[in-house]
């Protein structure tokens, strides 16, 4: 059991930082281009190019320092020069240039992989890195200070401790801006990062249509839910999170490289019970937080589903007042809360059971220094300081390797994030690839896009991801200014089929399907898309609005009947809710406003006219017909036989008829 545990938790472990690489990697090095142990090349490349320029940065301001203020190195750094003499005089020095050298030829080798603006982010990594590892070394150097501290007091020598002292106010004036700097460059990267990635996502989001192969209210795909709040909410926690663990992470290796050595020339034993007590803690940590990472990917879960019902009800308030119905709603809306609220609940159980551990194991940590150094203290071995240098330094080196142990919430958050976003991301560049909903391919329709007719020829139709056959071998032809009118019973397959001419639904069973080329098309629903936008937007949606005047847009309100809407807004550029001002007649009638501007050769019409009267419904298909366009209807009207020259009858079982308008009957 334990060994299938072991191994679980292991691939657990090897998944998640796979999804990490796969999410992180492309903003910094492109994923197509490249592999992986090129990524984690330049990382350490990075890492060895800053050690040396911090080394060279602190050699060139000693010797600086010793020319202009000898004094200076006397008081505030004794000893320092000739450490750093010793380094750069023995083996150290040639190696580290040599590794520098080899992390430059790194960058210059991969520097066609660092376009697009790549080289910025891995400056700004180097800089930040630089200013760690230097507050690393002031806080080394801290530890020596507060050891002094603590002897010139036992001593009672008074010079000796304002020395010190002044020593401890230069590292704090020296520490301070970086730390500004620092704070402010971390989540500035954090900042360019998230504009990057969310544009990258929202780019593929709409490309390929993935936007409406993921509808969130469509049951066929529910593994990717809430996809607004995973490009929103967990870009944002994962770019920001990323990169503070990540420079948490190098500042706790450093720390526990410097304040290892601090420990070791202390005590040896000291050091070893350090990793020992770190190592078990963690790893009791560890097995106890697993539960820890689901309950958070459920919550966010949950969370955004509350949030998406209560923006339904927004977006629905004036069917939800018509109808009286707020008791179904708060019934569904508590229904979702209700949920959040019990898995939160089962959440802070588990985080409590952590929060017992983790301070358990901080307050054991603090007296073991005692146990290890009285003995050698007693012996007249070390100086009294050493309690304090030793208790900064097993402190410092504590929180590094505890580092998982301390952060396990925020990680198990940030494990739960990694895990939606990189699954939408997956998602969409499915989708981008041709595998639009992961079953099994099908014999699909050879569609060719162009041309002056919408032909289908022995089309089969079934909705995505189900074998329902709504039509069976299908074919029919339609001309420039040919009308064709799709009647039939309820589910029968009417909207599907505009679906499958529109371009959004593909045909299965083989056969072929041209259709005009985009922009040569038009599609209107029943309810119309209202845009978030001015009304010269609404009217010019999907063209560009600079290509039509304003007397162009208030003749097409007028030939549409919304004479009063250029009374009410004489500013064509007024932002209003539109979906909720205007009734659902007005909408449609600036759908077909939208239509005679964008002057498509084909319409498909999904009961674009159901909210008018005849008269209009007579008026509107009057204007399509003067402008010769071919046109495809849906309704029910026995008024619409006029305005078309042949009917699609689709009875509901797969079969189907095509006739003249003339000879078909509603009754």
């Amino acid at each position: 059991m334990t060994t299938t545990n072991s191994k679980g938790t292991s691939k657990g472990l090897s998944d998640q930082l796979g999804k990490l690489q796969r999410l992180a990697q492309p903003y910094f090095l492109p994923v197509e281009e490249t592999r992986t142990w090129q990524f984690l090349l330049l990382v350490i490349a990075l890492l060895v190019l800053v050690v040396g320029v911090t080394l060279l940065l602190l050699t060139g301001a000693l010797a600086l320092s010793g020319e202009l203020i000898p004094a200076m190195q006397d008081r505030f750094l004794p000893g320092v020069p000739e450490r750093l003499a010793s380094i750069w005089d023995g083996w150290i020095g040639p190696l580290l240039i040599g590794l520098m050298m080899l992390g430059a030829g790194c960058f210059i080798a991969l520097r066609g992989k660092l376009r697009e603006g790549r080289w910025l982010p891995w400056l700004l990594l180097g800089v930040i890195s630089l200013m760690i590892l230097v507050i690393n070394g002031i806080n080394v150097g801290i530890s020596f200070v507060a050891r002094n501290v603590d002897n010139t007091l036992v001593a009672y020598d008074r010079d000796g401790f304002w020395k010190i002292v002044a020593i401890y106010a230069f590292c704090l004036v020296l520490a301070l801006p970086i730390r500004a700097f620092q704070s402010y460059l971390i989540p500035k990267l954090g900042l360019m990062w998230r504009e990057w990635l969310s544009g990258r996502l929202l780019m593929r989001y709409l490309s390929n249509r993935a936007y409406y192969i993921l509808n969130p209210n469509d049951e066929s795909s529910p593994e990717i839910d809430n996809p607004d709040q995973r490009i929103s909410d967990d870009t944002r926690s994962f770019t920001g999170t990323s990169l503070s663990v990540l420079v948490e992470v190098i500042s706790a290796l450093l720390t526990f490289v410097s304040f290892i050595i601090v420990l070791w020339n202390i005590n040896g034993n000291l050091a070893l019970l350090l990793l020992a007590y770190s190592v078990i803690g963690t790893s009791l940590i560890v097995f106890a937080s697993r539960r820890l990472v689901a309950l958070n990917y459920q919550q966010l879960k949950l969370e955004a589903d509350f949030r998406y019902g209560l923006v339904h009800i927004r977006d629905n308030a004036e069917s939800i007042a018509f109808y009286g119905g707020e008791a179904q709603e708060g019934v569904e809306a508590n229904r979702r809360l209700d949920g959040a609220i019990r898995n939160y609940d089962r959440l802070i159980v588990w985080e409590a059971l952590i929060s017992v551990i983790q301070r358990s194991y901080d307050y054991f940590s603090r007296f073991l220094p005692w146990l290890v150094i009285a003995p050698i203290y007693f012996a007249r071995e070390v100086d009294f300081g050493v309690f304090g240098q030793a208790s900064i330094a097993f402190s410092q080196v504590l929180f590094s390797v505890s580092y998982i142990v301390n952060n396990i919430d925020r990680l198990a958050a940030f494990s739960a994030s990694i895990s939606r976003l990189e699954g939408f991301q997956g998602r969409v560049e499915e989708i981008g690839a041709g595998n639009e909903d992961g079953l099994p391919v099908k014999p699909k329709v050879s569609n060719v896009v162009g041309g002056n007719r919408l032909l289908l020829s022995h089309v089969n139709l079934t909705p995505p991801g189900s074998d329902r056959m709504l039509i069976r071998d299908l074919s029919l032809s339609l001309e420039e200014q040919q009308r064709l009118l799709v009647v039939g019973p309820s589910g029968c397959g009417k909207t599907s089929f505009l679906r499958l001419v529109s371009g959004l639904w593909p045909g299965s069973g083989g056969g072929e399907l041209q259709r005009p080329a985009a922009g040569e098309l038009l599609f209107i629903p029943q309810k119309p898309y209202m845009l978030l936008g001015t009304l010269r937007e609404q009217l010019c949606y999907p063209a560009e609005e600079d290509r039509f005047s304003d007397d162009q847009l208030k003749a097409v309100l007028e030939e549409v009947k919304l004479d009063q809407m250029i009374e009410r807004y004489p500013n064509l550029d007024v932002k209003q809710d539109w979906p909720r001002i205007l009734s659902l007649g007005e909408q449609q009638r600036l759908a077909f406003g939208r239509l005679l501007l964008n002057a498509p050769r084909f319409v498909v019409l999904d009961e674009a006219t159901s909210a008018l009267d005849v008269k209009l419904e007579k008026h509107l298909y009057k204007l399509l017909k003067d402008r010769d366009l071919a046109v495809i209807s849906v309704g029910h009207r026995p008024t619409l036989i006029e305005f078309h020259d042949s009917v699609l009858q689709l009875v509901g079982d797969g079969s189907w008829r095509l006739i003249p308008s003339a000879s078909y009957d509603f009754d």
